[in-house]
């Protein structure tokens, strides 16, 4: 029966050599799903392109380490001519390994399969980045089950692929002494994920921020 459960038993796991994860910013991201979050204008995606371009060129970012390899970014608010203004302005060398789309499928209606076909591509693939997640959201009405469904998805996907895939989100105009809290969406969320980062201004529009793990 093609529907029956696929097991394996405790001595088969432990006495399997896994492949340890990778992390491609040492001690921040490794394979798995991430989230970072923040308000508006506080420069979520500057960040985002700074990781990969760093990614890319295997140059050290935050001040961690990284391994150097393809980077992807979904960059789906965005235009070319605004990008090539970023990438100026952060003094960037022009790079085979850093890749920009503008625009990409649904969770669930061809994202997947797009990613994998860019895997196929480019085997040394380390790292894509969604921004903004809602973009690439099938269900407009957020729910915990609605979340979670969506997120697990991209989870598994980016478990099967051994990449980091990195959500870029929002966060609400509500305060609260836990920044986690003020994610967008139900707690769906941060429950699907392997780790969320939370860009929070130390005081609206110094360009200073700090940057909080979970």
């Amino acid at each position: 029966m093609s529907n029956m459960l696929q097991t394996k038993t405790a001595e088969e796991i432990l006495s399997t050599v896994f492949k340890p994860k990778e992390f491609i910013i040492d001690g921040l991201l490794t394979q798995g799903l991430y989230v970072l979050a923040g308000a508006q204008k506080v420069r979520k995606s500057w960040m985002a392109m700074d990781i990969c371009l760093s990614i890319a060129t295997g140059v050290p970012v935050l001040g961690r380490g990284t391994i150097q390899g393809t980077a992807l970014y979904l960059c789906l608010e965005d235009n070319y001519q605004r990008l090539q203004r970023r990438l100026f302005q952060m003094n960037a060398e022009p790079i085979e390994k850093l890749h920009f789309a503008l625009a990409a499928d649904k969770i669930g209606a061809g994202l997947e399969e797009q990613i994998e076909a860019f895997k196929k591509e480019h085997d040394d693939l380390k790292i894509v980045v969604v921004d903004v997640m809602q973009m690439v959201r099938s269900n407009v009405e957020s729910s915990y089950g609605s979340d979670y469904a969506e997120l697990i998805a991209l989870k598994q996907l980016a478990y099967r692929l051994n990449i980091c895939i990195l959500l870029i989100h929002h966060m609400r105009k509500a305060k609260d002494d836990n920044p986690f809290n003020m994610m967008t969406g139900s707690t769906g969320i941060g429950g699907a994920t392997d780790g969320n980062f939370a860009l929070k201004e130390t005081k609206c529009g110094s360009g200073k921020a700090i940057m909080y793990c979970q």
